[in-house]
């Protein structure tokens, strides 16, 4: 059996309010172990003897059939999540910012994501972008995150089947 985090994008923003107990109910009755999750934000601890695509298809079939919604989900083992966090180019904890990873399952949109660096000193004057493996890094001043460059960005809807965003903070309780 393999540990593996799936984010849930979209969660209990914009709409979509799951309770996460149902959510682990779920997943554990479509035959994931060990479900467990993480504060209210669509962060997920599962184990499955399937690979990834396989389980990523199946969680997120389950959470379009329970809870009637388009469900994405990104998929990860607790390795990669550690390898990801461990990554994270920039000072992790810097006053008035928000540093987050942005995981993404499509290498054209990691590409796109990742172009955006090239605007000034970063995606936009304030924030900073730097490519990881299959993940955009960035860091961002407090109150501005959905108004920055990237933030408009992968607001829309051609992203929401490939990229989700967690802070730094949330990914250290996914790992503990």
């Amino acid at each position: 059996m393999t540990k593996y985090a799936a984010f849930l994008r979209g969660v209990n923003v914009g709409g979509v309010n799951l309770k996460m107990a149902e959510v682990a109910s779920g997943l554990a009755e479509a035959g994931f172990a060990n479900v467990r999750t993480i504060l209210a934000s669509g962060n997920v601890l599962l184990e499955s003897s399937a690979g990834v695509a396989a389980v990523r298809k199946k969680a997120e079939a389950t959470l379009r059939e329970r809870f009637g919604y388009d469900a994405w989900v990104l998929v990860y083992d607790i390795d990669t999540v550690r390898a990801v966090v461990d990554g994270y180019p920039f000072e992790r904890e810097v006053d008035g910012y928000q540093s987050y990873v942005t995981f993404v399952a499509d290498k054209a949109v990691l590409n796109e994501l990742t172009a955006l660096a090239g605007l000034g000193e970063g995606a936009g004057s304030d924030e900073t972008i730097s490519r990881g493996e299959g993940v955009v890094y960035w860091q961002v001043p407090k109150g501005s995150t959905l108004d920055s460059t990237i933030g408009k960005t992968m607001g829309k809807p051609r992203y929401k089947s490939s990229t989700t965003t967690r802070n730094l903070r949330t990914l250290a309780k996914v790992l503990r």
